[in-house]
């Protein structure tokens, strides 16, 4: 009989335990996330984008719905950054640069941009899936931004285009720069003998018009998907950025999931992390082959050290005040 009442009493516990579960599970009340995106919803960018949208609503059963918006219709990264990083944001996802954190106070953050820090694709996915990168995505949140990061990906890297032909460092001397409030990338419009101006994103397109810039830099697949090629025939494959994204959620909307829920998003930044990093390299050689076959100019750069040694200043100002991160950073190469 002791041994009867110890099963019937087990069963009860587990199914008890079950039940629980259940309860929890349908209990979760139904969320929507707006999501913000600056690029086309055909980029590697949106895709990614995508990837993590249609895995949240699976895994969640419709409950969680991120409402994603391509295309900058919710604004440029800037005005959408300084939104979700004040209390009571109306967009609660979003994925970014990392150096737009970095403006921001993420000073570990700054790092990761430094011209030619990744060596390559693989390099950059080590540090991806390693435990300082993991603490990174904390840093916002400790830096009082109302901000988590949730996944990394990466657009490819970044080359400079032009409206004028450009196949080495000494081309660029005397000409305009589109850049952003992103040091690095102001400091290799000065390094390479040009003036750099800020644009918005959204009017670069009719800047290279109107001849306010004659230069800019963006991945492979964004300077497509933009139609810089229409603009800018010239581009150069110098690679002197990997163009790293971090979706972030609000503190607010990540705070007021259950745990469940919470899980059900790392689940999924985990699937799309994984997606970018599957289709970037490829989505980057297809593109190349359509732009070559646009007319676009396309240079490519056999030995980096002349730009190395352009911004080697830069580079060791830039990692002064972290040297010991930046060489762990560096040491994932290996």
């Amino acid at each position: 009989m002791k041994k009867k009442c110890s099963m019937g009493g087990a069963l009860f516990i587990a199914l008890s335990v079950c039940l629980c579960i259940g309860c929890t599970k349908k209990e979760d009340k139904e969320v929507t996330l707006v999501m913000a995106e600056v690029n086309p919803a055909e980029t590697l960018a949106g895709r990614t984008d995508q990837a993590f949208k249609e895995k949240v609503e699976e895994l969640s059963g419709g409950k969680i719905k991120i409402d994603l918006h391509c295309s900058g219709v919710l604004g440029d990264n800037s005005a959408v950054r300084k939104l979700i990083t004040q209390p009571g944001s109306t967009i609660q996802i979003s994925r970014q640069s990392t150096a737009g954190f970095a403006a921001l106070g993420c000073d570990s953050y700054a790092l990761l941009s430094i011209p030619f820090t990744f060596s390559s694709r693989d390099h950059f996915w080590k540090f991806a899936e390693s435990d300082t990168a993991k603490k990174l995505l904390e840093e916002p949140r400790e830096k009082g931004l109302n901000i988590i990061g949730l996944y990394y990906g990466e657009e490819g890297f970044r080359h400079l285009f032009a409206t004028k032909k450009i196949e080495s460092v000494q081309d660029f001397s005397g000409l305009i720069m589109r850049v952003t409030n992103d040091k690095a990338l102001q400091a290799i419009a000065e390094n390479l003998g040009m003036q750099g101006v800020q644009v918005n994103f959204s009017e670069l397109y009719s800047a290279f018009q109107t001849g306010q810039v004659d230069v800019a830099d963006q991945p492979l697949s964004n300077y497509l998907a933009n139609h810089f090629d229409e603009v800018a025939k010239h581009i150069i494959l110098d690679g002197h950025q990997l163009g790293l994204m971090e979706t972030v959620i609000t503190t607010e909307a990540w705070d007021a999931l259950s745990e469940h829920q919470q899980n059900i998003l790392r689940e999924a930044s985990k699937y799309a992390s994984d997606y970018c990093r599957k289709i970037s390299q490829e989505e980057e050689d297809t593109v190349i082959q359509q732009i070559a076959a646009a007319g676009v100019a396309v240079t490519k750069v056999d030995d980096i050290t002349p730009w190395q040694k352009a911004m080697a200043g830069f580079i060791q100002e830039a990692s002064a005040g972290n040297p010991a991160l930046y060489q762990e950073i560096l040491n994932y190469a290996k």
